[in-house]
């Protein structure tokens, strides 16, 4: 005989496991009376659960969507599932930036049975991720310590290789994770230079809690701070250009990952972006095909105004 607890808990997953089961289907899969079962289900709708009846002898119950969500109940090969499912969508980005799959499966891992984290941890292993060419790959289970490091609200020592490839250690308080749709950036205070960063996941090797909790005073947005980031450093060349558009129009001729914009009036855009080189970021700007004014530094200025006179020589 199971405990009542446990026998509420397999009520759910059977209920949940087809549109509609008889009084007596469940007391012989529950191996109880079908007195027991109509207690149960009584105590199931107290706890939320909206689980509908039919009278009459061929009557049945049914469970439907309530008005507040119960706790979900799910077998060892569905909680597995559900966490491929989660780990696919962090890694890929496909659910957006808002860190919903990573911190559903951060929950999900916490709570997951051993036997089933241990196939959970097989599959990590064994997966390879394709990335897109150019863009490394970055593993579910450094997403998670990175994740589990902003929840935590503690101090972290963090390994991490530049874009240059030197590797240095630092002390930082976390904040966030950010998807770009192309790759994850940790956003974190430097704690020894006293300012925020951003820091490619790829590109941290570990993650080592000090204990020591803080409290972060007023952080920055994290997706403006990320979007900064990619679009100026760690670039050579950067330059600032007026374009006259409204902010909504030029987000879309450069893009928040490509750019730093801000308005200028309800009718221009200031947009700050970076570049390989001067001849590079002159090209990209005269390939914007409209017109646009160059704030700064003059090389870039007169190196766009000399690309855009090639191409009226090449097209007269």
């Amino acid at each position: 005989m199971i405990t009542a607890s446990a026998r509420l808990l397999r009520l759910v997953s059977l209920l949940a496991a087809r549109p509609s089961w008889t009084c007596g289907e469940l007391a012989v899969r529950l191996e109880v009376t079908e007195r027991t079962v109509r207690r149960d289900v009584a105590k199931l709708r107290e706890l939320g659960y909206a689980v509908e009846s039919d009278p009459g002898p061929w009557g049945g119950y049914r469970l439907r969507a309530g008005a507040r969500t119960p706790p979900l109940i799910l077998d060892d090969e569905e909680a597995l599932a559900v966490a491929v499912g989660l780990r696919e969508a962090a890694l890929s980005g496909a659910v957006g930036g808002d860190q919903a799959a990573l911190s559903a499966l951060l929950k999900l891992r916490q709570v997951l049975p051993r036997r089933v984290a241990d196939r959970l941890g097989e599959l990590d292993a064994a997966f390879v991720q394709t990335p897109r060419p150019g863009e490394p790959q970055i593993s579910s289970g450094m997403l998670l310590e990175l994740a589990a490091a902003c929840r935590r609200g503690e101090r972290v020592r963090l390994s991490y290789r530049d874009w240059e490839g030197r590797a240095t250690v630092r002390e930082v308080d976390p904040y966030r994770l950010v998807h770009t749709g192309r790759r994850w950036y940790f956003v974190a205070r430097d704690v020894a230079r006293d300012r925020w960063r951003t820091f490619r996941a790829d590109r941290v090797g570990g993650v080592e809690p000090t204990g020591r909790p803080v409290v972060l005073v007023d952080p920055p947005d994290p997706a403006l701070l990320v979007s900064r980031s990619v679009a100026t450093g760690p670039y050579p060349v950067c330059a600032t250009v007026r374009l006259p558009v409204p902010m909504d129009e030029a987000l879309r001729l450069v893009p928040a990952t490509v750019g730093s914009h801000r308005p200028d009036g309800p009718d221009a855009t200031v947009v700050e972006i970076g570049g390989p080189d001067v001849e590079g970021l002159a090209g990209y700007l005269v390939g914007l095909g409209m017109p646009l004014r160059v704030v700064g530094p003059e090389v870039v200025r007169r190196a766009v105004v000399r690309r855009a006179r090639e191409l009226v020589e090449e097209n007269v």
